[in-house]
């Protein structure tokens, strides 16, 4: 098996890139939809059997969640990158050594994040909440959070080992966990909330459990002597060096998780504080018999469900992308990289257009899979609400893909500081100086209205760099061509 998977990352350099993407991307997304499909099985679970409540609890919970994963993608994302560059070059030693110090970094991270979070729950709670949530949205939260950080240890080894599995050429193997995940979430969800009447924790204990069995199998694989890469005792040691090379790689998606969590904070706050008060929102506050902001809350929490199930989609094109790219580019075969780069766009932003497709003239249909509207008017409202955000946060929708595509092949070519940055300019540089102004003039709409804008800008800064590192490869493949041709 460990020779056929080497003969796979060869292939890497010498397969046509369309095969390669398919081998790698197929998995990847099937994966990555299926994930995102759970958390939206998983909200429409928790809305049907305990109400629109638990829902905007969980969207509050999104932010801390996306923090805690930040530092797993971290570590997980940048010791793939550094393993298919090391395989890229033909070291295999050197990878291994990569995923060990991964592991320790997880542990440690995961632990530390674990106590942090757990001592401090509460305070968090209120924070990423503006202090502006409801009691009973923030007892959802709390009990909701209490169980997943027990297992934030096993989400981030989990979650780290899967993405090494894909980069040393398992990536059937990975999607296959992934499902296993995912179905046994889907099982046990139902389970727990329906027949044992568990409510909100039922779905964090089902999670928790899943991830478990799957970090076990992990575990089995990377001990068997038929894997190609495997735990070895000695590559257990914390290496200062390889340590700042998978956090900076890493630094890219750890910074494009945290900016979503304080866009998160932002915008939670913002539906709290002018959620139907603009001249535009369906749901007004000055009619409207409850807590409007906590309907607010929710519905994005909704929306951010769906609209998260296509960008997995597209970030699977985009793993899918990676151990291709890192090898040819570790093996100075940068036309291979360009094509690669180009068959990725155009497969992301086919995925995006189907997602603004469906966001632009389903809204309704999409929202009433979520909650009942005939169970409360606060359920009725927020399938409003859902219906007329997502056709106006999905304007831009199909160009997203290539912003995506373009944010992640810089992290692949070992590029941190670009990536880092394209990481930051949607997030921060526009998004939350939008959030900031609009909902203050438009309410609700105006917060809707802020992320196709943030999106705009985002893909012109993405567009302008891609088009000078294109350049700059299409010089260094040149410049290999000629060099090969004069060597004697």
């Amino acid at each position: 098996m460990a020779s056929t998977v080497q003969n796979n990352t060869v292939s890497l350099g010498t397969d046509s890139i369309g095969k390669l993407l398919a081998r790698y991307a197929i998995p990847a997304i099937i994966a990555m939809a299926s994930s995102s499909l759970y958390h939206i099985i998983d909200s429409i679970f928790i809305g049907h059997g305990v109400g629109g409540a638990a829902i905007s609890g969980m969207a509050v919970t999104l932010p801390i969640m996306n923090i805690a994963s930040a530092f797993g993608a971290m570590v997980g994302v940048g010791a793939a990158a550094r393993i298919s560059i090391r395989l890229g070059e033909g070291n295999k030693r050197a990878a291994e050594r990569i995923l060990g110090n991964a592991v320790l970094l997880n542990l440690t991270l995961g632990v530390s994040i674990m106590l942090i979070f757990l001592l401090f729950l509460d305070p968090i709670l209120i924070f990423f909440s503006g202090g502006n949530a409801s009691a009973e949205t923030l007892d959802y939260a709390r009990r909701f959070m209490r169980i997943i950080m027990f297992g934030n240890i096993i989400t981030h080894l989990y979650l780290g080992l899967n993405e090494q599995l894909r980069a040393s050429g398992y990536p059937r193997k990975a999607m296959y966990i992934m499902l296993i995940s995912i179905a046994l979430c889907t099982i046990l969800n139902p389970l727990f909330i329906f027949v044992f009447k568990w409510g909100i924790e039922g779905s964090a204990w089902a999670t928790v459990i899943a991830q478990s069995v799957c970090l076990m199998i992990q575990i089995r694989h990377y001990t068997s002597p038929d894997s190609f890469l495997r735990f070895k005792r000695t590559s257990f040691r914390f290496n200062a060096k390889i340590v700042g090379a998978i956090l900076s790689i890493g630094m890219a998606p750890f910074i494009l998780n945290v900016c979503a969590s304080l866009v998160t904070r932002f915008m939670n706050t913002a539906l709290l504080a002018y959620g139907g008060h603009g001249e535009y929102d369906v749901v007004s506050a000055a009619t409207f018999d409850g807590d409007v902001g906590d309907i607010y809350v929710g519905a994005y929490g909704i929306m951010n469900r769906v609209i998260l199930l296509f960008i997995m989609m597209a970030q699977g094109f985009n793993q899918g992308m990676q151990p291709i790219v890192g090898y040819n580019y570790g093996a100075k075969q940068y036309g291979r990289v360009i094509t690669t780069l180009k068959y990725t766009i155009i497969c992301a932003t086919a995925v995006t257009t189907i997602a603004f497709l469906i966001g632009f003239f389903f809204p309704n249909e999409v929202a009433s899979a979520f909650v009942d509207s005939s169970r409360s008017a606060t359920d009725r409202a927020m399938v409003e609400v859902v219906a007329q955000g997502l056709g106006v946060a999905m304007m831009v929708f199909p160009f997203v893909g290539f912003q995506i595509v373009a944010g992640s092949f810089f992290q692949y070519i070992g590029r941190a500081p670009l990536a880092m940055f394209l990481s930051a300019t949607r997030q921060l540089l526009f998004l939350l100086p939008m959030l900031l102004i609009l909902p203050k003039k438009y309410g609700a709409m105006g917060a809707w209205a802020s992320m196709p804008i943030a999106d705009s800008c985002a893909i012109l800064v993405a567009g302008t760099l891609l088009f000078f590192q294109i350049r700059k490869l299409r010089r260094m493949e040149h410049d290999v061509r000629f060099s090969r041709h004069i060597t004697p």
